[in-house]
């Protein structure tokens, strides 16, 4: 057997064997993606125990605007006799004004019976910040990145692109604006004009939210809201925050509001801390960031927002 040919054979059974291990690691990857599932789908639901307890619910990167369980869980914490309180613990640049303003009104009404704590970390921001402001003591890290209070509506307008590969798009419309929002239609100064109104009445409901929680007026929360992002210490003075600490400092404030001192007395997770996205539980996110890259979930997260946003650009 010539030299050539030995080594012609040899790489193939190298490279059949590299196909083999390729394909068992996906493999091995799928089914740990699906058992995951399975195991996820069973422990959707709030975790109370039988005697005095407070809750805890960690609000984690960008807010979605599906909120649905988390909405749910809250009110069923609200009504159960065993709940005292709740410990929110914040670390996100916020997201969708739809799940912002959900969760708001869902710790609203749970801090109107129970008195509510929040802890922030590295983040606290926009829809982050939202959802915090109705609790009665918000406790951030002096390097916490808070307030940005305001709200964004991207239009992408790829109809000048289009025109330049020769596509031309009809758009046969019941009105001037119904195709304002169609990336493939160029923005006409009337449909800006629409779309700023969107904006600017988002943006009104947001600084009524804090205005309310905060105990400020409009006019001090305007003077604020310019979309900036302030540090925990810049914030406290600014009344957008009651404390700096950790969530060691959240957890007192509730223990010293209920009266209940240093003596044993349990943290329940609201709902198992787990994301509804699969590249987010445990072990596939780690491999997913090791394969393409810390932001990756990130950006997963950002693109499944639709519509107007409340989040910190980063």
């Amino acid at each position: 057997m010539s030299a050539e040919l030995n080594l012609f054979l040899t790489n193939q059974v190298k490279h059949r064997q590299l196909l083999f291990w390729r394909i068992g690691a996906l493999i091995a990857f799928f089914g740990a993606v699906v058992i995951s599932m399975m195991g996820h789908r069973g422990s959707a639901g709030p975790s109370f125990s039988h005697k005095p307890h407070i809750v805890r619910l960690a609000i984690n990167g960008v807010v979605q605007n599906d909120v649905t369980q988390i909405v749910r869980a809250l009110k069923q914490a609200q009504g159960a006799p065993d709940v005292t309180g709740l410990l929110l613990v914040v670390d996100s640049p916020g997201g969708g004004v739809t799940g912002g303003e959900r969760l708001h009104d869902a710790v609203k009404r749970f801090a109107a019976v129970k008195p509510v704590s929040v802890s922030m970390g590295d983040m606290g921001a926009s829809a982050a910040y939202m959802l915090s402001v109705p609790a009665q003591h918000i406790v951030a890290l002096p390097s916490t990145l808070t307030g940005s209070i305001g709200v964004i509506f991207q239009r992408p307008d790829v109809s000048a692109g289009l025109g330049r590969l020769g596509i031309g798009v009809d758009a046969i419309t019941s009105g001037a604006m119904k195709d304002q929002t169609d990336p493939t239609s160029a923005l006409t100064p009337e449909g800006r004009q629409m779309l700023q109104g969107i904006v600017n009445d988002l943006f009104a409901q947001f600084v009524s939210m804090v205005a309310d929680g905060r105990h400020l007026t409009e006019e001090k929360v305007r003077s604020m809201a310019d979309g900036r992002a302030y540090t925990g210490r810049q914030a406290i003075s600014l009344g957008l925050v009651d404390e700096l600490g950790d969530e060691d400092a959240a957890r007192l404030w509730l223990r010293k509001r209920l009266n209940i001192g240093m003596s044993s007395y349990p943290v329940v997770p609201l709902i198992p801390e787990r994301s509804k996205r699969w590249y987010q539980w445990p072990g596939k996110k780690a491999i997913l960031t090791g394969l393409l890259g810390g932001s990756f979930s990130s950006a997963l997260d950002r693109e499944g927002l639709d519509g107007a946003v409340a989040i910190l650009q980063l």
